[in-house]
């Protein structure tokens, strides 16, 4: 297979530029991290180590392989919200006793690990991944319920009553997917460290395997004040739901634990007994480094997306060896495809180098059927502004076979991993496998950009529409208030396309490192082979 040549150029004005500004980025996501890192801040730590108790981190920490990467997921939740940054939960893929499995964790320092909006938006992905690619779902049990102060609606007396019954809809839902791992045959198992009331008692109630810690855990539907009031019984914790009285006499614990670091070697015992295989083959090509230095991608991609780059330049950074065999190089050039390996698991490449045309859609459609032909799955790299437009692209079948390229994409059956490098706007976004297609993966690259639009485009788009309105009213348009509007909408857009803010949202599965990419992808690759890798011939009407 070829190696790639690199035409980058680290000398240029544009390189010295672009590195620098991802670098700030860069500064700003590591600050975050941090912020998420520390919690609910140094004197709640102090907290719990007075009673005896873990932060979540060490707890993860403790449960994993020595040395075992642990992937986070939308690390980042609750940015710019009434939340602490990372919602109060982590979630994220780890090997524990060689098993890849989906960990997820209420962080106690938190607001006692309670449910919002954005926490259980990741509870619900990594249950997602877990199902999708077939990996066992440890979760580690500590929360208060639901946290009812919301994201906004403040002075709203039916606020309240509405995240109220969204988190309800949440919780029940919550119920039904741990309930579907295992009839899907995959483990379930709970450590539960300390409160686990009310819905939250159905997560360990739900579970295949639960671990309860002497003298810590306390599940139970009612806590004592609710049991008073419902039936005037006078109940006390341990009698109520204490681990001792569920692991001798309900019959709810299985293992009933001594401490937090006990219950951690169990839970490592129960996974180690587990006798999982992967359904998906193991690597299978060499995983040599690239040839060329990932250090520079960080100089590739600025702020300033416009400035258009070459993809095979990631491709030549993340492939093994920088080995690469393009498919159609003459033919629909705004979109490289071709094969290549990561970390040894041959994929697929899919990278634009330019807004998709006819061609470009039509050649991404072969590739793609090519690609579940050969089980392998698909690597898709964004920098998109949208397919082509205007009365010239659509005489030559833009709609046709743009549409060609999203049956294409939503029928394929391999694996899909999106990697947002640069923008990522409108259609482009679904012809390259965004969120919406069930990708197993997505991750963002720091001064990336997802939106509907760009900014100025929508600006522009809502100036035509509103004109054209007004005169079809026979008033006049006023310009200069339009002006202040049109600045107003670009500048809301602006800021809500930057890649910050999507992966806050949880739109996305994290900001990464642009020099972490071909790790990051070798990790999610491999928790995807935890399934068949099994690819499709059946694919919709094609309109020819």
């Amino acid at each position: 297979m070829p190696v790639l040549d690199s035409r980058l150029d680290r000398r240029a004005e544009a390189f010295a530029r672009n590195r620098a500004e991802m670098e700030a980025a860069l500064a700003r996501v590591d600050a975050l991290h941090r912020e998420a890192a520390a919690g609910g801040g140094a004197e709640a730590m102090e907290r719990l180590r007075a009673r005896g108790k873990l932060p979540l981190r060490e707890r993860i920490s403790l449960v994993l392989d020595r040395d075992a990467p642990f992937l986070e997921i939308s690390p980042l939740a609750a940015w710019r919200s009434n939340f602490n940054v990372g919602s109060g939960f982590v979630v994220g893929i780890g090997v524990i006793s060689g098993v890849e499995c989906v960990i997820l964790g209420h962080d106690p320092s938190v607001r006692a690990g309670a449910f919002n909006a954005f926490n259980s938006k990741k509870l619900m992905r990594g249950l997602e991944i877990a199902r999708k690619n077939r990996l066992p779902y440890v979760q580690f049990v500590e929360s208060a319920g639901a946290d009812l102060r919301g994201d906004a609606g403040a002075g709203d007396p039916e606020a309240a009553i509405r995240r109220e019954t969204g988190h309800f809809a949440e919780s029940g839902r919550l119920f039904y997917e741990i309930t579907e791992l295992s009839k899907l045959r995959i483990p379930t198992i709970s450590v539960v460290f300390g409160a686990s009331t009310a819905g939250g008692a159905y997560q360990p109630g739900m579970s295949d395997y639960n671990i309860l810690v002497r003298g810590q855990s306390k599940v139970f539907l009612g806590g004592p004040p609710l049991v008073k009031m419902a039936t005037g019984e006078d109940a006390d914790e341990e009698s109520l739901g204490g681990a001792e009285m569920h692991a001798a006499v309900s019959g709810l614990g299985d293992y009933l634990a001594e401490d937090e670091t006990d219950a951690i070697r169990m839970c490592r015992d129960v996974v180690a007994h587990l006798n999982w295989r992967k359904q998906g083959p193991g690597p299978s090509l060499p995983a040599d480094p690239p040839v060329h230095d990932p250090e520079d991608l960080l100089g590739l991609v600025g702020e300033d997306l416009r400035q258009p780059f070459d993809m095979r330049e990631v491709i030549a950074r993340v492939a093994d060896g920088s080995r690469f065999e393009e498919f159609k190089p003459l033919y629909g050039p705004t979109l490289v495809t071709g094969w290549g390996s990561i970390h040894g698991f041959p994929v697929g490449f899919i990278g634009n180098n330019g807004a998709l045309l006819s061609e470009s859609a039509e050649k991404a459609a072969q590739f793609i059927q090519l690609c579940n032909q050969i089980d392998v799955p698909l690597v898709f790299l964004h920098n998109i502004t949208g397919f082509i437009v205007g009365t010239d692209f659509e005489q030559r079948g833009i709609t046709k076979n743009g549409s060609k390229m999203i049956n294409a994409v939503a029928n394929s059956t391999v694996p899909h991993i999106s990697v947002i490098v640069g923008a990522s706007y409108g259609a482009g976004n679904y012809g390259m496998s965004g969120r919406a297609f069930g990708t197993r993966f997505t991750f963002i690259w720091p001064t990336a950009k997802i939106a509907v639009m760009g900014p100025k485009q929508m600006a522009g788009v809502m100036t035509i529409v509103q004109r054209g309105a007004t005169i079809r009213r026979g008033e006049k348009f006023d310009e200069e208030a339009n002006a202040k509007r049109a600045a107003a909408v670009e500048h809301w857009a602006e800021e809500r396309s930057k890649g910050l803010f999507a992966t806050s949202r949880v739109s996305d599965d994290g900001m990464i490192d642009p020099r972490d990419t071909r790790d990051v992808l070798g990790i999610a690759l491999s928790a995807c082979h935890n399934n068949a890798v099994a690819g499709t011939k059946e694919f919709g009407t094609w309109r020819m």
